[in-house]
């Protein structure tokens, strides 16, 4: 914890002295204070230039080498004819990308995530979710989208990995240095640090506001690691994903509801709030309890106006992936919230429980991201069905495939993950504009077009460069682990740089299947000691340091590593980050991903090696269940044959064996007379043409703004305007309609009768019912014939499904009918559904009231 230092014997305050540049120096002070840097190839190297001894020793931060840098290198900077002119066209490239911030339109987004991979040197996340969203708040700067997000500012971040001499991972936290982090106060009308408070049972917890510029976009950064808190409140923003469940539901509370209170203090009212996995989902509590307070809204006319204008994406493929918390627990923190809501306890819970009778049913986060968004995705198409899977239960009387939950497949930030070399090539080949079209598929046709000694001279240089990585850092760890020096001559001398490498990064998840490759060891280590075909693996990844079975992985794979067959040529690299990312995704021949499917509900890193012109070899989950084809990757067999999944990992082990042995490796080393794999070039097009474009940020964006963000921005001001009319309008049809919907009475029933006669093809279905609506208007319900194919004893699969028309009407009474000739034989099962309509309803799940007769 970071505070004011106290000693027994010295009376010590701490004072922070700034950098102070010569006056044509100055722009490099405000460009290292925006991240636009961290993704301006030019920028970077300017960075760089200035001290390149200390860049990658401060992890690529140019405020921390703008701070050692002396008055003679200043003076030496500013007498290099070369560096004041890169200085000055990177300046102008700068302010001119700023400017058009002021040009920025359409609706503005409010995006909640609870940590962000924006670059090394900003340790505000741990994995996949964060590097997604500092790549989407990359891209809505560089599309100038009018959006601000909110997040933590963690003192000591997510841990940093280092390994023993005996395998094990040790998991480090060193503080963050504020003072070098690209990050101003926001200060109030009065000047003074803006401050938000939450209530902790019964506690006050202030969190300071942080502002950090990714480009044209404000992220701005809660902390509560200050004087003002006691230590244990201090604790909240140390550590991401630290800490017990009760830690958790705090930090939650405070990027949920303090977050909210932030974006308000600062006068910040969005038209989209983007909930992004459920951690943030309180936000749509503090907003519901500003309606009724503050525009004296009923409860239910405020949860319109909140779900007209919220989203919830879930990144989360398995029930137990997602945030759960005991109603005690919940009830120590959250009571105080129902009675601003004007709700019991009961109701409160009830937005996050299935079964709010059953008191030991966990409080579900996700569950209540759902009910307070009118819209909610997976991230990618596998991933949109399992979710609806996987919250159907929320929605009684509907097959999983009707629910209104869709998906947006993940993508990744072009400029931040494309390699230098090949980014001049789709220049040259598309103008200096390409970034802006970069999802289009033509341009990145043009690829086809090259030699194929250019494109493999590429794919050398980027292979050369994490060879040379690849030795350093294992000479630096291996003798900072006390490795003896024979053994560590013998590891780099056996990594050969015509091996084809492939690679496996990612978070050591025990559903990765890491293990899979070492399944045989015999037959691996005939694979990887052909001298004629030598193959290398490359291993890197954290577990989470209370993931035991992670952490296993990687012990058993550094011990592989170091047995005489297969020294040099299975490697595991410590303290995987970023930078390692890029280098990885860029040079290995094949990027590896062996998930359990479907647990995998997207993945990111093979798209950055797909762009990259990297292939990929992976199970068809997450997003390769899209960008799969046969020309341009391999991919393990669809269909799962065992039940037993140790037996499933045998079988999918013997066919990663089989696919290298008789497909993969040799296509690598089938070379013509120029030694130039003609074959292995082709699927290098293939996946940079084909499959490339569709994954790239800008693609996700714009499927985000077709799909939800324009979409919720119209309906919310509809609901909004005029004083809330449409939504005291529809909150109060729907309480009508929950009122009398059970008193709906059936008085007549005339069907085809299918338990004593079979329909053969051709045929007419024929159906009659009569309804006696009672109170409800018969234009407010729906009535459908619904058939299904049973596909096992627990699921059924939707045939068809027709509209019944409307007959005579008399009063309340209507008579409905409908008459189908099926056209393909088989066994059905078939109902009756009755549902309500409006026309202000955005889905049908909007109003969950379902009646099967």
């Amino acid at each position: 914890m970071i505070g004011q230092l106290k000693s027994d014997t010295f009376k010590l305050k701490r004072i922070f002295i700034e950098t102070n540049l010569p006056e044509e120096l100055t722009p490099l002070q405000e460009m290292a204070n925006n991240l636009w840097w961290s993704w301006n190839k030019e920028a970077s190297e300017l960075f760089r230039a200035i001290l390149p001894e200390k860049w990658v020793a401060h992890n690529y931060n140019p405020i921390a080498v703008l701070d050692e840098m002396s008055a003679e290198r200043a003076q030496e900077l500013l007498e290099d004819k070369d560096f004041m002119k890169k200085l000055k066209s990177v300046t102008k490239e700068y302010n001119k990308y700023m400017a058009e911030k002021a040009k920025a339109s359409g609706p503005k987004i409010a995006y909640f995530c609870m940590e962000y991979g924006l670059h090394i040197s900003v340790r505000l996340y741990s994995g996949g979710l964060g590097v997604l969203a500092g790549d989407f708040l990359k891209e809505a700067s560089d599309m100038n989208v009018d959006m601000v997000a909110v997040g933590l500012l963690y003192r000591y971040g997510y841990f940093q990995q280092s390994i023993s001499l005996h395998g094990d991972q040790i998991s480090n936290y060193p503080p963050q240095k504020f003072t070098v982090l690209p990050m101003v106060p926001v200060r109030n009308e009065e000047g003074e640090w803006l401050k938000v408070m939450i209530n902790l049972k019964g506690r006050t917890v202030l969190a300071k506001v942080w502002e950090m510029k990714v480009g044209r976009i404000s992220l701005y950064l809660l902390d509560t690691d200050f004087d003002e808190n006691s230590w244990e409140d201090r604790n909240l923003t140390h550590q991401l994903y630290g800490g017990d469940n009760e830690h958790r539901l705090k930090q939650e509370i405070l990027l949920g509801i303090g977050g909210t209170r932030a974006l308000k203090g600062m006068g910040i009212q969005a038209d989209v709030y983007h909930c992004n996995e459920g951690h943030a989902a309180f936000m749509g509590i503090e907003r519901l309890k500003d309606y009724i307070q503050q525009e004296h809204l009923s409860f239910e006319e405020g949860l319109e106006v909140v779900r007209s204008s919220s989203l919830f994406t879930t990144h989360t493929p398995v029930p137990a992936g997602h945030d759960y918390f005991t109603e005690g627990l919940l009830r120590d923190y959250m009571h105080p919230y129902a009675d601003p809501l004007g709700i019991s306890w009961h109701d409160f819970v009830s937005l996050g429980k299935i079964d709010p009778e059953n008191p030991n049913e966990m409080f579900s986060m996700s569950h209540l991201a759902i009910r307070l968004s009118q819209e909610v995705n997976g991230v990618s198409k596998l991933h949109g069905s399992v979710s609806q899977k996987m919250f159907n239960v929320l929605y009684g009387g509907y097959n999983p495939e009707e629910l209104h939950i869709g998906y947006v497949t993940n993508s990744v930030h072009y400029p931040t993950w494309i390699a230098q070399e090949w980014h001049k090539i789709l220049t040259k080949l598309n103008g200096d504009n390409f970034t802006k079209d970069q999802s289009n598929k033509e341009l990145w046709g043009k690829i086809r077009n090259l030699p194929a000694k250019d494109i493999m001279e590429v794919r050398t240089i980027l292979k050369g460069k994490l060879i040379q990585y690849l030795k350093q850092k294992l000479q630096e760890d291996l003798t900072r682990r006390g490795e003896k020096p024979a053994a560590i001559f013998e590891i780099l001398n056996g990594i050969n740089s015509k091996a084809l490498i492939f690679g496996f990064a990612r978070r050591f998840a025990t559903y990765k299947r890491a293990h899979l490759l070492f399944t045989n060891l015999d037959r691996l280590a005939e694979i990887v000691n052909d001298p004629e075909r030598p193959v290398m693996f490359l291993f890197a990844g954290k577990a989470h340091p209370a993931d035991q079975g992670g952490q296993a992985l990687i012990k058993r794979i550094i011990e592989v590593s170091k047995r005489p067959e297969f020294v040099g040529k299975v490697i595991f690299l410590e303290g995987y980050n970023t930078e390692m990312a890029k280098l990885l995704v860029r040079g290995v021949d094949i990027w590896v991903n062996t998930p359990t499917r479907p647990k995998e509900a997207s993945g990111t890193s093979g798209m950055k090696a797909a762009m990259n012109g990297v292939m990929n070899f992976s199970v068809l989950d997450g997003w390769w269940a899209e960008g799969f084809q046969p020309d341009a990757g391999w991919a393990l067999p669809l269909e799962r044959a065992y039940e037993d999944q140790n037996l499933q990992d045998e079988l999918d082990a013997e066919s990663i064996y089989n696919i290298l042995e008789n497909d993969l490796v040799p296509k690598y080393f089938d070379r013509n007379e120029e030694g130039i794999p003609e074959t292995w070039v082709e699927y290098i097009k293939a996946i940079m043409s084909d499959v490339a474009p569709y994954f790239t940020m800008k693609r996700m964006m714009d499927d985000y703004f077709s799909k939800f963000y324009l979409r919720l921005a119209e309906r919310g001001g509809t609901v909004k305007g005029n004083g809330y009319k449409k939504a005291k309008e529809l909150s109060e049809w729907k309480k009508h309609m929950k009122r009398n919907w059970d008193a709906i009475e059936i008085l007549d029933m005339n069907v085809y009768d299918s338990d004593n006669f079979a329909l053969k093809v051709g045929d007419k279905f024929t159906a009659s019912l009569t309804i006696d609506h009672k109170e409800i208007n018969p234009e407010n319900v729906g009535l459908e014939v619904v058939f299904f194919k049973r596909i096992d004893e627990n699921n059924l699969e939707i045939a068809f499904c027709r509209n019944l028309e409307e007959g005579k009407k008399k009063g309340a009474v209507t008579t409905y009918s409908c008459m189908i000739k099926p056209e393909v034989s088989g066994v059905y099962e078939y109902g009756f559904r009755m549902y309500p309509k409006h026309p202000d309803l955005p889905h049908r799940q909007d109003l969950q009231l379902v009646r099967w007769l």
